[in-house]
């Protein structure tokens, strides 16, 4: 018989990375943070202003970066404020909303990545009629469906969630607070929360990569059928940063939700949060910027008139002053 006179939590303890070298982590973390937001902030803009860019690759990243940039800012700034406080407390409520929004934009990342690999394959395999297929109305649904995925899918699995009841331990062994270091400290039987976190991750992790899987089976079938090798490297090139952010999302999403014993929480997993929650925020501008040439001159030309105009304006403003 479970206890009836035992109190619900109010609020969770946040254990987070080791106490040594607080500062040291709050400057990386707050760098990484930083650049991160630049760098999704200008592939944004840079799309949106360049008229050579409003094609449906380029819509779909910058609905990507618009994710990322929300993504990284559902965890990271609770991690810099914890790296420079003893409280590590987080509400109950704030809890789940951290919870939710992160589930959110993880499964609505995971749809995007698999509509990008469509567009390559229609881009690739019916080169002639890819802007008649991949129409604007078709490419806005296609980032809605993902969006109202997340937002619909996360809704059902977190209030699942926070409906168990916490009445024992309120420290989460982790960085932020993830849906299973938060299920391991349910004070009832959690079977059937395990069970729906298994078909929740089973429906936003290997479904889309599932798409993804048959849309690149078919990408290599036909750059297959060119003929000429430079215009095989071509076609294989426009998806080279896609299959890049792929790997790295995929993989470590993967290693930690996809594993046999599901409520076991190690250090390990900490590591493995901080590489899709922290750092492909970070890399995916470097991986879409670096491979891909046009959007690269594109943002050169746009940091480049930045700079000049703002030099001159303070050229300008100085003079005045004198």
């Amino acid at each position: 018989m479970e206890k009836t006179n035992q109190t619900q939590l109010t609020e969770f303890i946040l254990l987070g990375l080791s106490d040594h070298y607080q500062p040291l982590l709050f400057v990386i973390f707050l760098m990484i943070y930083i650049f991160s937001l630049v760098g999704n902030m200008l592939i944004i803009v840079t799309v949106t202003i360049d008229a050579h860019l409003h094609s449906p690759m380029y819509f779909f990243l910058r609905s990507l970066s618009f994710t990322e940039i929300c993504y990284i800012s559902v965890t990271v700034p609770r991690m810099l404020r914890d790296f420079l406080s003893l409280h590590k407390a987080i509400s109950f409520l704030g809890c789940a909303a951290q919870l939710y929004f992160f589930c959110f934009l993880g499964t609505t990342e995971c749809f995007l990545l698999a509509f990008m690999a469509y567009d390559r394959y229609v881009a690739i395999s019916h080169p002639l009629h890819y802007m008649t297929i991949m129409t604007r109305t078709k490419c806005l649904a296609f980032s809605l469906g993902s969006w109202f995925s997340g937002i619909i899918l996360s809704l059902f699995q977190i209030s699942y969630v926070f409906s168990l009841p916490f009445c024992s331990s309120n420290i989460i062994n982790h960085v932020f607070c993830d849906i299973l270091p938060v299920v391991k400290l349910a004070c009832s039987n959690t079977f059937a929360n395990e069970i729906a976190i298994l078909i929740y991750s089973s429906l936003v992790i290997p479904l889309p990569f599932l798409l993804i899987l048959v849309s690149y089976v078919r990408i290599i079938s036909s750059i297959l059928k060119i003929p000429s090798e430079g215009g095989r490297k071509k076609a294989f090139s426009t998806c080279g940063s896609h299959l890049t952010s792929v790997t790295l999302f995929y993989g470590t999403a993967t290693m930690s939700y996809l594993k046999t014993k599901s409520m076991k929480t190690h250090e390990g997993s900490k590591i493995i949060s901080l590489l899709y929650i922290v750092l492909i925020p970070m890399v995916n501008p470097l991986i879409y910027s670096l491979r891909n040439s046009v959007i690269k001159s594109s943002m050169m030309r746009l940091i480049k008139y930045i700079i000049k105009k703002y030099s001159r304006v303070d050229y300008h403003y100085f003079l005045c002053i004198l």
